[in-house]
């Protein structure tokens, strides 16, 4: 097990390359179960849940390669409709597959993901999806097990907006018989990426990019090659590393469309910020960061990945600042670790009240997820002395050698092995 090591204070300068998204990556994958034969997905990061999905497919009999951030995936050769726990346990990505077997073979029996009840969670809005288009669920030992003699077009709506939801519905539409609206859909650019994806293998999708979706089913479709969309959650990480450091850095492959609740809340703390194409500049040699409230929302709103982040930037801020989260009420772990540094938090059922201060002082922390352990980074970079950040094999989830992006812009970062078990 590793931890960084970071000696904070120091300035960042210079340019790094965003990566591809995570998200999109993991819904891509599985949508190629929907064919049989050869498909392509390009800038795909090499983090863990990748691997993981991969391991994933090859186990259904997909034959992958994975070169270079290009990943060749064939399927024409699935011998399996299983999806066992010891892969879906580590990410709840994995019951992406379940649309796809469902569509493709009339059978998938999938894990549950770990730490989901049977009930009105979020994994109910996918097996509801399958319900309508007249699938069969059922739940043995721990797994979904899903049946159809054929799937038939329905109108689905969901009441809550769902990004897995929406795109496992519509994995599983684009192969049934008729026509299928979904209503409420999810608009998040890895949803549109998706729908692009599977209309090049000639899916038959109206609506893309908009909350309603209207799919006609076709009998089979092709494979596909798609370049995949840049990772928003990284762009924003980074850029909240800078103007918590208050530096000036470059950030290229940027899709400023996809992050501009991000843009609008750096730019109402006192961050310059200028998009030229794919280059995302931004200032904050000479700010003093001001307190800015934010409520995370559904795309496009603040996204709900970047609340640790921006609690740990309006830390530092000059005033006060209130952050919401509507999506996850209780995501809020981090904010001890946080105090352990010098923050000054208070949470309130989905609120947490920030009192900025004048500097943190480094400490040993440990992550608790993907998220947390970016913030505990970020606030490691802008604090005074050394911070250790424990558990960091949650970032390499996500993050594709983020310690390696943080040293190239000049960050005193350093990945260590521990002895912490």
């Amino acid at each position: 097990m590793d931890k960084f090591v970071i000696n904070g204070g120091q300035k960042l300068k210079g340019t790094v390359k965003i990566s591809g998204a995570k998200n999109s990556s993991l819904a891509l994958i599985p949508a190629t179960l929907l064919n049989t034969s050869e498909n392509t997905i390009y800038n795909t990061p090499e983090v863990n849940d990748i691997h993981t999905m991969i391991k994933l497919l090859s186990n259904l009999g997909a034959e992958a390669e994975f070169n270079n951030h290009t990943l060749k995936l064939n399927t024409n050769y699935i011998s399996s409709q299983v999806a066992p726990y010891e892969h879906v346990k580590k990410m709840r990505a994995s019951v992406y597959v379940l649309g796809p077997l469902l569509a493709k073979y009339g059978y998938a029996k999938v894990s549950m993901p770990g730490g989901c009840a049977w009930g009105p969670r979020p994994i109910n809005l996918h097996l509801e999806a399958m319900k309508k288009l007249g699938a069969s669920i059922e739940l043995e030992e721990g797994y979904i097990i899903a049946k159809s003699s054929g799937l038939r077009g329905a109108k689905i709506h969901f009441d809550i907006s769902s990004v897995g939801a929406t795109g496992n519905a519509l994995m599983a539409a684009v192969l049934a018989k008729g026509t299928t609206s979904i209503s409420n859909a999810a608009i998040e650019p890895e949803i549109t990426i998706l729908a692009n994806f599977l209309k090049e293998m000639g899916a038959k999708i109206n609506g893309i990019g908009t909350t309603f979706l209207e799919i006609e089913g076709v009998e089979q479709l092709d494979g596909a090659s798609i370049e995949n969309i840049p990772d928003r959650i990284e762009t924003g990480t980074l850029l909240v590393a800078g103007a918590m450091t208050k530096s000036k850095i470059t950030l290229d492959c940027v899709n400023y469309e996809h992050i501009e609740s991000i843009l609008t809340k750096l730019q109402e703390s006192g961050a310059k910020i200028i998009c030229n194409n794919n280059l995302l500049e931004l200032d904050c040699e000479n700010i003093n960061i001001s307190g800015v409230d934010v409520t995370t929302a559904v795309y496009p709103g603040f996204p709900t990945d970047m609340q640790a982040q921006w609690i740990a930037y309006m830390a530092l801020s000059e005033g006060t600042a209130t952050i919401t989260d509507t999506i996850y009420y209780d995501r809020f772990n981090h904010v001890p670790e946080l105090i352990r540094l010098g923050a000054k938090i208070e949470v309130t059922n989905n609120s947490a009240f920030v009192k900025g201060v004048k500097k943190l002082k480094g400490a040993k922390v440990m992550s608790t997820d993907l998220r947390a352990s970016a913030c505990l980074v970020l606030a490691g970079l802008a604090a005074e002395g050394t911070t250790e950040v424990l558990r960091i094999y949650h970032l390499d989830r996500g993050y594709q050698r983020i310690e390696e992006k943080l040293r190239s812009l000049g960050a005193d970062i350093e990945r260590l092995p521990t002895s912490e078990f």
